[in-house]
């Protein structure tokens, strides 16, 4: 395979910076603090050859029993075909137990077992301890600060759903912007 030679003008050897008008920092300890979040989740459930999206399946369908797929896919944002996989699996391997719903047969309910609560549990501890630690290093009001500032980065439409997962954040103050101030 031969190099195709590049104009030194087409080429940029500078990184982006904050010259570029955009403050790095935050963009990237968001990346390095996600990345560090998940390596603990992801380590266990390489075991088991499942990845992240089993990871937030199991997590959704422990913190509401009886999720809906349907209600299950508005919240990951995902397509029916890459959930099936996922869930395939997580049904087959004992951690989920798919139902009918009670009203309509049609409807499919998803339910943690026992197995999958465990699992689900091992999994959230790591990832707890390592937010506590975190915040152990910082002074007390961080916590609420943090909250308020992950809480923002939600997308308004998206905003209802994390606060009926968590009732701890009905008391949570938010400035909410109107939607034309978003950069889409």
């Amino acid at each position: 395979m031969t190099e195709k030679k590049v104009d030194s003008d087409e080429v940029i050897t500078h990184p982006m910076s904050e010259d570029d008008g955009i403050s790095f920092e935050m963009i990237e300890l968001l990346f390095f603090a996600y990345r560090d979040f998940v390596a603990d989740p992801d380590t266990m459930l390489a075991t088991l050859s499942y990845g992240r999206a089993h990871h937030r399946v199991l997590h959704f369908v422990n913190r509401r029993p009886g999720i809906t797929v349907a209600a299950l896919l508005d919240i990951l944002k995902i397509t029916k075909q890459s959930l099936a996989r996922v869930l395939k699996q997580l049904i087959e391997d004992d951690y989920i137990a798919q139902q009918p719903g009670e009203t309509d047969r049609r409807q499919r309910r998803l339910f943690p077992t026992v197995k999958g609560r465990e699992l689900a549990l091992e999994i959230s501890k790591c990832q707890a301890r390592r937010i506590e630690e975190a915040l152990q290093t910082l002074p007390p009001e961080t916590k609420k600060a943090s909250k308020a500032f992950l809480y923002a980065m939600i997308e308004p439409q998206g905003r209802p759903t994390v606060r009926s997962l968590n009732h701890g954040l009905e008391a949570l103050t938010v400035f909410e912007p109107d939607d034309s101030s978003r950069r889409k």
